[in-house]
């Protein structure tokens, strides 16, 4: 299997398919690559070459002890690119994704993005503050932590829930959807996830987001049940100086999954746009 050796000897699993203009794609938390296999699928299909990482401590790359923060994610998404050494790549990132390419983008992408696109993404900030009144208080956030040092496996049963929008009347659960969520959560390190939610719920991203130079993308759900779309999309929107917004009626979190037939044609028209 591919690896990138980072330069504190963590191996960073990654896939590369196909040829043409390179799309990275950076997953939510506490996935993996594999979450993006309808994305990777349809534009390998329109002819783009298509990449994508597992997180440190998540899917195959290293169970490490530390380095689960925004500052070590953007630089093991820069191994990967330089490794590969991509140029005129599009950054599409998910959730905690959207927060790795965010920095990613301000921090290591000069001479390299040619555009991004933040999914249902954690910037600016999640956590409520003096500075954030309408974010999410640490309770909740010290709840996730708890409840994933009781029992992860339960856990990560319940989540894909709320994260899919399928604890709403009417919707039907789709049973591989949510198995397919608690394999790849399982499939990482209890201590990469534990650490990883202060990782995208306290990190500050506004100087970022401000710092992005590229056409940027930024879509959201409004019935997005785990980063509400308020304090996210709508202030990317504002702080991004080129950003375009999609803001779509009752899609969840999880929207690049449940409604890839709406999404996925929608940032192909944003990247050839």
């Amino acid at each position: 299997m591919p690896f990138v050796t980072t330069k504190d000897r963590t191996e960073i699993f990654y896939k590369d398919w196909g040829q043409g203009q390179p799309i990275v794609f950076h997953h939510g938390w506490p996935l993996s690559s594999d979450d993006w296999d309808a994305q990777m699928l349809f534009f390998l299909q329109h002819g783009y070459r298509v990449i994508a990482h597992d997180r440190r401590g998540h899917g195959r790359s290293t169970q490490t002890s530390g380095g689960h923060d925004m500052d070590t994610y953007a630089a093991d998404a820069a191994a990967v690119v330089e490794h590969l050494d991509l140029r005129d790549a599009v950054h599409i990132g998910h959730s905690t994704g959207g927060g790795e390419v965010a920095r990613y983008v301000a921090r290591h992408g000069k001479g390299r993005v040619a555009k991004a696109v933040l999914v249902s993404a954690v910037p600016p900030l999640m956590l409520k503050t003096d500075s954030n009144p309408e974010g999410t208080p640490i309770d909740v956030f010290d709840g996730l932590r708890a409840q994933l040092a009781a029992n992860r496996s339960q856990f990560f049963r319940d989540v894909p829930l709320p994260f899919y929008g399928f604890n709403r009347p009417g919707v039907k659960v789709i049973d591989g959807v949510v198995d397919n969520w608690w394999r790849q959560g399982m499939m990482g390190g209890a201590n990469a996830h534990y650490q990883g939610i202060k990782a995208f719920s306290e990190t500050d991203q506004t100087e970022d987001l401000k710092a992005i130079d590229v056409p940027t993308l930024v879509m959201q759900g409004d019935d997005d049940q785990i980063v509400p779309y308020k304090d996210a999309v709508l202030l990317q929107a504002k702080l991004i100086k080129n950003a375009t917004l999609k803001v779509y009626p009752g899609f969840p979190h999880g929207m690049l999954t449940t409604h890839a037939d709406v999404i996925n044609p929608d940032l192909l028209a944003f990247i050839k746009g």
